[in-house]
Formats: C-alpha cells, structure tokens, sequence
C-alpha cells in the first residue's frame, strides 16, 4: 500500500527511499552516487528500495553534487553515408555501448566531418555536457584531442596518432596483421602481390602498406579510402599497369569487396588466376563470392579497453596517465585465398 501511495502521489523521492531501505538519507545519496563509503548490507538494503519504488535519481541534481554528467562522447570523424554503410563502425559502437550501459552511463553519439558539424562538435564537447571523449577516424594531425585535453574533457582514442604526440589509445597491431596476410600470400607461392591501401592521412592505412612492404617491398601499389567504390577502381588500375599480378592485399574488407567484382567483371578466376585478402574480417567477409580471407582485429576488446581507460582518466585513477594498447590480429582463411 506504502509503494502504490508513493507512485499515485508523483516520483518517489531520495526519503521515501530512505525510509523503505531503513538508512539516513545519506547513505541513499552516497549509493546513488556511486561512493565507496557504504557497507554491502546498506547497500543492497538500498538498492532493493530504489528497485520497489522504481525510484530514478534526478540527474540534474547529482551532476551539481558529482560534478558528472554521466555522459560520454563518441566522436566519428567521418560521414554519415560511410558511417552507415561500413561494418566496422556498427561492431565498435556496440562493444561501446553496451560496456556504458552497464556503467549506467548515456552515450552520445556524433559524426562529424563537414566544417559546420565540426564547429557544433567542438562547441558541445565540454564538461558541461559531457564526462569524456572517445575518438574514432581521426584523419591527419588533428588538433580535437588536445584542445579537448585542455578543457578538461578526458580523450581516448582508437588508432595511434600519426605523429609522435602524447594521448591514450588503443588499436589493432595493423603493420603486423598486414604482414601476416601477405606472408599467407607468398607461402602459398603468390610472387606478384599488389596491394590496395586506405587513406594515408590515418595511421592504420600507413600501418597496413608498412606491412605489406615488409614482404614485399617497393610492389605495385593503388590508393584507396577504405570504401568499396575504391577498392574497385584501385583494382582496375592495378590490372592495367600489372597485369600478371596473382594476389592483391586489400587494407578492408570493403575494398577487397570491391576488388572481387572488378576480378570477376574482367574474368580472372579468384583465387586460381588472383587470391585477394581483406582486411577486418567483417561481416561482408562471410557473403563475397568466394568468401573473403581477411585479418581479424578484436573489436569487441578494441572497445572495451577505450571505455575502461577513458572511466579510468575521468576517476583520476593509477592509469589516468597517457596509455598505449596495441591488440593482436589473426589471419581467417576462407575461400578468396
């Protein structure tokens, strides 16, 4: 009768919590909170009366009390066309989302890649609006993260910067996974390999060319931006200037995509007469014809790391300082090679 009173006259209130759980006052705001500072009984004990009143805290009021808005940034420096249509964006930011929901965490959302959306970026990513920043498809010597870093507003980002500039990251060891795909190729007796790259204004395109010149050398190279339209055109390219080339290592799934069709368009047999290898293992991988080999890198884990280390910059714990975290790739074999 108390928990129907309580709804019928309006939203249950931090007291009305306090009294069902048996504790003062404090010890429901320290719990809402989040503070240390309560014994697993008071807690429990509360957490069982904000569950019956279906109390939900004012978030206004905590964040005078926190100085938190319990919201965190992820940031796309890309378009909303690319955003939409490439695999690799819609795997990380679940990993993300789900990891702050658990924290009870908002996550906003933004892509940004014309000049007024970046002014409206930058002019919303503050502590007034949110806790931290997670960084995706930074291209070149992008200023965002140190300017973010001086407003306060914590940063972590996915890829290391281009240029020997301090911050937290975390990426995929992209030079190596390249490499190991590429040495694939050579082992399975391939000895004229090109290779398709992504956009060299963002360090993993220039990771994966490193790779691939790791095995290869000075080989035939064609220039892509990661989207399947590229990878076609690269590969026609690749076939006029070279066309005894036996195997093409493509920096994403979405240009080796590309590259399958313009192969099967002009006749070449894949992977008798040419083997293509991607890059993400995603799920287009699984549906080309023939199914694509392709480097896994762990995005799950990829977006794990990001969201502990950024919630460990805004704690201001041990690992608050600058972190690199560089994960493991593995080759899938399938079909193309």
């Amino acid at each position: 009768m108390t928990t129907e009173r309580n709804r019928a006259s309006g939203r249950p209130t931090l007291e009305e919590v306090a009294v069902r759980a048996g504790v003062g006052r404090g010890t429901v705001s320290r719990v809402v909170n989040g503070s240390a500072q309560v014994s697993p009984r008071a807690r429990q004990a509360v957490e069982d009366a904000i569950q019956e009143l279906g109390y939900v805290p004012n978030r206004a009021a905590r964040t005078l009390v926190t100085q938190r808005t319990d919201s965190i940034a992820l940031v796309i420096f890309e378009s909303g066309e690319r955003f939409f249509r490439e695999p690799f964006f819609g795997r990380i930011v679940q990993s993300i989302s789900s990891v702050l929901v658990a924290r009870n965490l908002q996550m906003v959302l933004m892509i940004a890649q014309a000049p007024e959306e970046r002014r409206r970026l930058e002019g919303y990513l503050t502590r007034q609006h949110v806790d931290g920043a997670l960084l995706l498809s930074l291209h070149g010597d992008d200023p965002l993260p140190a300017v973010l870093e001086e407003r306060g507003v914590a940063t972590v980002r996915v890829g290391r910067p281009m240029y020997a500039e301090r911050g937290t990251y975390v990426d995929a060891d992209n030079r190596a996974g390249a490499r190991e795909a590429v040495a694939y190729l050579r082992s399975q007796g391939r000895r004229h390999i090109a290779a398709i790259t992504g956009p060299l204004d963002m360090a993993a395109g220039i990771a994966r060319l490193e790779g691939y010149r790791d095995v290869v050398g000075d080989g035939p190279v064609a220039f892509g931006d990661f989207s399947e339209e590229s990878g076609a055109a690269a590969m026609r390219r690749l076939l006029e200037q070279h066309p005894d080339l036996d195997a093409v290592f493509a920096a994403s799934d979405m240009m080796a995509a590309g590259a399958l069709q313009v192969l099967r368009q002009l006749g070449r047999r894949i992977p008798d007469d040419v083997a293509v290898i991607g890059f993400d293992d995603s799920v287009i991988a699984r549906h080309t014809d023939p199914p694509l080999t392709s480097v896994d890198q762990p995005i799950a884990e990829m977006g794990r790391e990001m969201v502990r280390l950024l919630l460990a910059k805004i704690d201001g714990s041990d690992e608050a300082g600058d972190t690199e975290i560089v994960l493991p790739t593995s080759l899938v074999i399938r079909g193309s090679a």
